[in-house]
């Protein structure tokens, strides 16, 4: 069978899927959620998927069914019976996509991240890329696969509530960055959850998370080691919220692609924050 695959950094090309595709022990995941914000744009779900593509159901599976807020991570035990069911293994390698580019495939990889398993990276480019680079596709379908014996190993501190992020105000060693977009951050734009009070959390500083993205891909090292530098990056932690807790894994993701490695992701996010009235807000 050959020696397993192994994945070393956390973005991978569609160059590197294609000439990887046949590994034995190669996972390819669909995370794809619609968009808040969708675009006229989009043309409706898409039909194709890569070959031999899993759906990783971030909404209606691996997220808490009935929590008060959204996108609620589950806890570990209930993530690995989930992660079992679509046939993870614990020496799998996982290349997680979306077909937005990068959008919510970022978060697919985090929770992966916050139950200890390494083996996993994002698709730089997501679906679009590989379609650009005329790779192979087909009709999307579910595939009949083995029953997993994957393990979490739950890593505390990767996913964070609302009682450390208050706790963090005030710790000058700890950075809170905000992906929503500017007019959100600043107040000037409404969000788009009517029941939830505008403004940000104090000291946060707001790196939109399209500031990371270069159309489809994350932009380089470089340029994410640039943007991060005026994030008070030399700050012994940074803590990512966005509006649901998914944009801030893209900047979770960028921040590791930068070499970062003292990060996490408010679970809650804004959504969560601006609806608990006891929390401090500034606009």
């Amino acid at each position: 069978m050959g020696d397993l695959l192994k994945i070393e950094k956390p973005l991978v090309s569609v160059n590197w899927l294609y000439q990887n595709k046949d590994a034995a022990n190669l996972i390819v995941l669909d995370g794809t959620i619609p968009k808040v914000t969708s675009s006229k744009l989009n043309s409706g779900p898409e039909t194709h998927q890569i070959i031999k593509t899993r759906f990783f159901d971030l909404k209606n599976i691996f997220s808490v069914q009935g929590a008060t807020f959204p996108n609620t991570a589950l806890i570990s035990n209930e993530f690995e019976i989930e992660a079992k069911k679509i046939g993870i293994n614990n020496d799998s390698c996982i290349v997680i996509y979306d077909t937005h580019g990068i959008y919510s495939s970022p978060r697919v990889w985090w929770l992966f991240k916050s139950m200890g398993f390494k083996n996993i990276a994002v698709l730089d480019g997501g679906f679009p890329a590989w379609r650009k680079a005329k790779y192979p596709t087909e009709k999307k379908q579910t595939h009949s696969f083995i029953f997993g014996n994957f393990k979490a190993n739950y890593q505390p501190g990767k996913i964070i509530n609302s009682d450390v992020v208050l706790e963090s105000i005030s710790d000058s060693k700890k950075q809170i960055i905000d992906a929503r977009s500017t007019g959100r951050f600043n107040a000037t734009a409404l969000e788009p959850r009517k029941e939830i009070r505008n403004g940000r959390i104090p000291t946060s500083k707001n790196m939109p998370y399209t500031a990371v993205l270069d159309t489809n891909y994350l932009k380089n090292k470089e340029a994410l080691k640039t943007i991060f530098q005026k994030m008070d990056s030399d700050k012994k932690s940074m803590y990512f919220s966005c509006g649901t807790g998914i944009t801030a894994c893209i900047l979770a993701l960028a921040a590791t692609v930068s070499g970062f490695s003292n990060i996490a992701v408010y679970d809650g996010s804004w959504t969560e924050w601006g609806s608990l009235t006891h929390l401090p807000i500034k606009k």
